[in-house]
């Protein structure tokens, strides 16, 4: 039995694993788990992942769950170039740093951007009060400036001159709020030149591939209305932001 990678591109710690899988010509077969559909609860995904989340990974009898964890089994077990986890112990601690630290703070705060503005609404059909709105977008700008001056800094990518496992977990992190229509690149320069040099470096069909479902994430409304999940969502929702 091969690698099994099960994952849905709109989930942003799916897409990079997919996006390094592929970067890195690691073959897979692609299992598809619609969170739209809410097929991370049934039955059979439950076996491979009792977590209930994406993405997982099935090597063999093996199964693995949370994306660091896979980014670095893949590294490891298919001996991966240097540059995306560095032998160099200064380098992987700079990479660890960022995995370390983007958990509670750019994920946390991309992602809320993205369930305020698309999410929420369409679950609810309330719009997030406006104070709450103004303080997830500051806690936001907080997020990115950090990570301009303390990560990037002057630098071409978040370890120096070569791509590496920071720059793809945080790459789709920071585009999750384009699916929700807000543009956290107007008016930062160095983050959208940075972006540019990744999207090379992985390859811009690759990039543009594996993206493409959140930037098109207003049509989840009518994925909710045909199978049934605005019904299942809402009281789960309403538990959480309210």
């Amino acid at each position: 039995m091969g690698l099994e990678l099960y994952l849905d591109l709109l989930s942003q710690p799916c897409r990079s694993v997919y996006i390094f899988a592929k970067a890195n010509s690691i073959q897979f077969d692609f299992k598809k788990v619609a969170l739209a559909e809410g097929q991370q609860y049934g039955e059979e995904f439950g076996k491979i992942n009792l977590l209930r989340k994406v993405p997982a990974m099935k090597d063999g009898d093996f199964t693995l769950a949370e994306s660091i964890a896979i980014l670095l089994y893949l590294c490891r077990k298919y001996q991966t170039p240097d540059h995306w986890y560095p032998e160099d112990p200064i380098k992987r601690a700079r990479v660890d740093e960022y995995l370390s630290w983007q958990h509670s703070a750019m994920r946390a705060h991309a992602a809320k951007m993205f369930w305020f503005r698309l999410m929420i609404p369409v679950i609810t059909g309330e719009d997030v009060p406006k104070p709450k709105m103004d303080s997830a977008m500051e806690d936001l700008n907080n997020t990115l400036q950090l990570f301009e001056d303390k990560f990037l800094q002057d630098h071409p990518f978040i370890v120096g001159d070569e791509i590496s496992l920071a720059d793809v977990v945080a790459i789709v992190e920071i585009m999750q709020p384009l699916g929700s229509g807000l543009d956290v690149f107007e008016g930062r320069p160095k983050v959208a030149a940075w972006r540019d040099r990744v999207r090379n470096k992985i390859g811009p069909k690759l990039f543009d591939e594996a993206h493409n479902d959140i930037l098109n994430a207003r049509n989840l409304p009518d994925t909710f209305e045909k199978n049934g999940m605005l019904d299942f969502l809402k009281p789960k929702i309403h538990k959480l932001f309210n």
